[in-house]
């Protein structure tokens, strides 16, 4: 299969990376404790046979298969699980952010050889959902023969060493990476021999090369480019709900952003329709607040802002801004849709004096720059790895994790911190939702990010691609242990 994309992996370290385009390579060389039961957000056994829960919610026990292997010829075991999970938590990685808090390193119980016991700090309710994704990745602790001190990390960015479906056979970066299929693996066996992830940077590219046949699945188009590539025959463009959100990280430690007027006035600045228009052809709706639409804890009378120029300017000028000011906006321009976005805001904020030089780096560094907090404004995606709003609530708005860990406008409230970590321990789901309520006012009103837009999920791919199913907690991963090419029918 020829995966063709738009945007390359940054590291094939499942204890790294929390960007989805990273997951697409990695997530089908590895398996978990549990899995997503095929298009739906609920969990199923897969290295774990069996679990018990304790009554107060806060221990987990995991029976495990027995009989299986790493890619690397290293048992799996219960060892395995705690040698993953205290790696993902010493790593201190972005990706941790699944754990942090919830899970400590003496919190990791071996039982027995195939038995292993989580006790939580407290009862983390969406903690089941976490051990599907791709964070809880269970890797081979034979990978400690490539440590330098660093968990093996350096090796692990460009390597596999999973129990999965596939590996990485090679990593060309600019260029390719190619998963083999794992010939021992313990599970139904995948009907692709290899997948080549092919990095396209031109959309116009990846476009042509869907049109002839050359690349089988594509990722990421804009909407009319997928508008036009629906009408040649051949091609078949899905569709699907989505909680994939667009937002605008404001960076709140540099000044002028950190003047919450400063940013309620861009907030205001911003033509929402037209981007929604221009850029999705009308496949998305503007986000009101940080937590999506559908689902559990979207508060749907939440302010949302609208363009009012006027109020943008009034409350420049009550700022001391009354002429504006300069401002740089960082983006990849490998992704079309930013181009279109980071041009309309451009358009939008010279509108009331505030002048944005656009500034493009490829993605690895766009987002290692995110990480050190060296952006004023910037924009990326963000799609929840497991069903609940802590995805939006706790990552987006706890100060601890500024950077890639969801923070990416480096906000720091203590009421904001109080909620985001209390929402996550809170048992009785009124109160919570109370809480909720309470963290998605005070980032509407705090102007935290500029709430874009949550889009429709579109991709492209040949007819004769088959067994294609759509989940939307695995976005950007097509399910390559299913999906087989039948150019008969």
């Amino acid at each position: 299969l020829i995966f063709g994309s738009t945007v390359e992996a940054e590291t094939l370290d499942p204890h790294d990376t929390v960007d989805n385009f990273a997951w697409r390579a990695i997530y089908y060389c590895y398996d978990r404790l549990v899995k997503f039961k095929d298009g739906t957000t609920e969990v199923e056994p897969s290295l774990a046979e069996s679990w018990e829960i304790s009554e107060d919610g806060q221990t987990y026990t995991f029976h495990l298969r027995q009989g299986i292997t790493f890619i690397d010829g290293v048992p799996f075991n219960a060892e395995a699980v705690a040698y993953s999970f205290k790696r993902l938590i010493l790593l201190g990685r972005p990706a941790s952010g699944t754990v942090e808090g919830i899970l400590d390193i003496d919190g990791i119980e071996v039982v027995d050889e195939y038995t292993i016991r989580f006790h939580l700090n407290f009862p983390f309710v969406p903690f089941l959902g976490s051990l599907a994704t791709n964070q809880a990745s269970i890797v081979s602790p034979g990978i400690e023969q490539y440590s330098k001190g660093d968990y093996a990390a350096a090796w692990l960015a460009e390597h596999s060493a999973g129990t999965g479906p596939f590996y990485v056979k090679e990593w060309r970066r600019g260029d390719v990476i190619i998963l083999a299929r794992n010939e021992a693996y313990w599970g139904t066996k995948p009907f692709l021999r290899e997948i080549h992830i092919r990095y396209i940077p031109e959309a116009a590219v990846l476009r042509e090369l869907l049109e002839k046949g050359e690349v089988d699945m594509g990722e990421v188009l804009t909407d009319d480019q997928l508008d036009a590539l629906a009408k040649v025959p051949g091609i078949r463009i899905f569709e699907a709900p989505s909680f994939a959100v667009c937002r605008l990280y404001l960076n709140c430690s540099k000044p002028p952003l950190s003047d919450v007027r400063i940013r309620q006035a861009i907030s205001y600045a911003i033509d929402y329709d037209g981007i929604i228009y221009a850029v999705t052809k009308g496949h998305a709706v503007q986000m009101r607040g940080p937590i999506p639409q559908g689902m559990w804890g979207h508060d749907p009378t939440v302010f949302q802002y609208k363009r009012d120029l006027e109020k943008a300017r009034q409350l420049l000028a009550k700022a001391g801004y009354s002429t504006g000011f300069k401002i740089s906006m960082l983006i990849d321009p490998g992704i079309a849709a930013w181009v279109d976005i980071a041009t309309i805001v451009q358009a939008n904020l010279a509108e009331v004096g505030i002048s944005v030089e656009i500034v493009g780096y490829a993605r690895p560094t766009m987002r290692a720059m995110i990480d050190r907090g060296e952006h004023e404004i910037s924009i990326g995606y963000w799609t929840p790895d497991y069903p609940d709003p802590d995805m939006f609530a706790w990552y987006w708005f706890y100060s601890a994790n500024r950077g890639l860990g969801g923070n990416r406008s480096f906000y720091s409230n203590p009421r904001m911190d109080e909620l985001a970590v209390g929402q996550r321990a809170e048992p009785d789901p009124a109160k919570r939702l109370e809480m909720l309520k309470e963290l998605q006012r005070i980032a509407v009103e705090d102007a935290v990010y500029v709430y874009l837009y949550q889009s429709t999920y579109r991709a492209a791919m040949r007819e004769w691609v088959k067994g294609y199913v759509y989940n939307p907690m695995l976005l950007y991963m097509p399910n390559f242990d299913q999906i087989y090419k039948d150019y008969q029918g």
